[in-house]
């Protein structure tokens, strides 16, 4: 009796051997089909790759009803401040002789920025901020010292350029050139910054009426010139909110420019509602979607390098509001001096 129970044992144990030795047998053939049928995919997926298919794109012709408006930002020139570039390690130099040739550029490139976005569209109406900051004035001792003109002087010259540039584009565009205008900080009469009053104490707010009394006879330009720290401008259903930006406090931290512009942006939403606000003052750049900050001509100084900021290359934004879509086009104006 022992016997067979030992050999059913040794049988079972067979028999259990040879279940597993089938199990292996079976999942090595399902991993060897597996293998075989991706190799499968991966040669017909080559064979696809090989045998190249097309299908035609057709360019899309013009219609006559693309529309849209140009806008240039003019800010933060800081016209006779003096940048030695022994002052920031060699990434910048600004003098008389170099501002005035980046002010030539700026209107320069604007004019040919017009020229390439009207071989797509119809731009019948150009809007060019002047947002403030013109010149660098004497607010500070140390300006006093470094500037190359008093502020009288500097604002005759700023005057003289900007009324320059405008007569540029009249004699190269053909379409309207309305000219929202702002005071920054620096161009003030007073040691301290103002609220209410600070309009009446700009050289830029005087400089900006100068202006559009020369201009008064020419039926495309028309002058906007607010004593309020913003002011609205329509573009078809779209409303613009520029300023200087002075009023947007911000200090530093995570998210740089972004979170203080939001939370203003969101504040001043309250009383008048914008699509988008447009402003300078921050010497940088920036597209935030429902904002654009202006970049500034004067380029990085000794000031910039001393609070840690940002180097950024001396620039100007343009950019474009489409009659359907909106914002659109973001670009530089940058310079090659």
């Amino acid at each position: 009796m022992k016997k067979k129970v030992k050999e059913y044992v040794e049988f079972d144990i067979k028999v259990l051997k040879q279940q597993e030795a089938h199990r292996l047998v079976t999942r090595k053939y399902k991993s060897l089909l597996g293998r075989i049928e991706r190799a499968e995919k991966e040669r017909d997926a080559v064979k696809q790759i090989r045998e190249v298919s097309t299908f035609k794109i057709s360019p899309k012709t013009k219609n006559g009803t693309s529309e849209a408006t140009a806008v240039v930002v003019a800010s933060d020139w800081h016209y006779e401040e003096r940048v030695k570039s022994v002052e920031v390690n060699g990434l910048n130099e600004f003098n008389l002789v170099v501002a005035k040739k980046r002010i030539e550029q700026f209107f320069v490139a604007t004019n040919r920025m017009l020229e390439v976005y009207q071989k797509d569209t119809k731009i019948p109406h150009l809007v060019l901020a002047l947002l403030g900051d013109f010149i660098n004035n004497d607010i500070h001792e140390e300006m006093a010292e470094t500037n190359q003109l008093t502020p009288i002087e500097a604002v005759i010259e700023v005057q003289k350029l900007i009324a320059s540039g405008i007569e540029f584009l009249l004699d190269h565009y053909n379409g309207m050139i309305t000219i929202p205008c702002h005071s920054g900080n620096h161009a003030r009469t007073t040691q301290k910054s103002r609220n209410a009053t600070e309009a009446g104490h700009s050289l830029e707010y005087f400089m900006y009426h100068s202006l559009a009394k020369h201009f008064k006879s020419k039926n495309r330009v028309r002058f906007v010139i607010s004593p309020s720290y913003h002011s609205y401008v329509s573009v078809y259903d779209y409303v613009i909110r520029f300023h200087h930006g002075h009023n947007i406090r911000y200090l530093g931290g995570i998210g740089g420019l972004f979170v203080p512009t939001f939370k203003a942006i969101s504040q001043w939403n309250k009383g008048n509602r914008a699509d988008l606000d447009v402003f300078g003052h921050f010497h940088s750049m920036r597209d935030g979607g429902n904002f654009i900050c202006n970049g500034s001509l004067v380029g990085f100084n000794a000031y910039a390098l001393s609070i840690k900021a940002e180097y950024e290359q001396p620039k100007q934004v343009f950019f474009l509001i489409d009659k359907k879509r909106g914002k659109t086009v973001t670009t530089p104006i940058c310079f090659d001096i």
